[in-house]
């Protein structure tokens, strides 16, 4: 079994043991995070389309993992660096979050609802709190779900050498796009 499978089975079982047996879970393993950083100099995009999601909305909770190394970069090189020197992915290989939403969210109506995400965010082995406004639609018997957020490299315990600080902006916009069905 490969990394990302055994990786995306434990992460299930997790969720399905803490979510209780009543609660209808909504999942996807392709989810989208992406990041990005514009600067003068050079703009850094990196997108990974990977993302393990699992929400209960009956607990009103919600839940992200991911492997590092599961981003593409568009520059080879900037790939690389972000795997062996900024993230340290093969010692730190995945990020998590973990968390709640508040505001309604009507799994019998079809419908956009605005929600705030509130939760711990899990990267470098750093664990920070994190709140957003999203969106949570409910269409067709699935949940999509929308966020964005900015979080600073440095907050994690992520250095970017003087050398390259000037290319990369201090605070990367993160953006998060999930489409969770039910785990029938």
């Amino acid at each position: 079994m490969t990394q990302l499978k055994k990786f995306v089975t434990a992460a299930l079982l997790l969720v399905l043991v803490q979510s209780g047996a009543h609660s209808q879970v909504y999942l996807t393993r392709s989810g989208f995070v992406g990041f990005y950083s514009k600067m003068p100099l050079e703009d850094i995009k990196a997108e990974n389309n990977q993302v393990f999601a699992a929400i209960d909305p009956a607990k009103k909770t919600i839940a992200f993992s991911l492997l590092l190394r599961g981003f593409v970069f568009t520059k080879q090189l900037m790939q690389e660096h972000f795997n062996e020197n900024y993230v340290e992915s093969d010692k730190y290989p995945k990020a998590s979050f973990t968390g709640t939403f508040s505001g309604d969210l009507p799994l019998d109506k079809d419908g956009v609802y605005k929600v705030t995400v509130k939760g711990n965010l899990s990267l470098h082995n750093v664990t920070r709190p994190v709140e957003t406004p999203a969106t949570l639609e409910v269409k067709g018997g699935r949940i999509l779900g929308q966020a964005e957020f900015k979080l600073k490299p440095e907050d994690f315990n992520i250095s970017i050498p003087s050398v390259v600080r000037d290319k990369i902006a201090q605070e990367m916009r993160v953006n998060v796009r999930i489409d969770c069905g039910t785990n029938k």
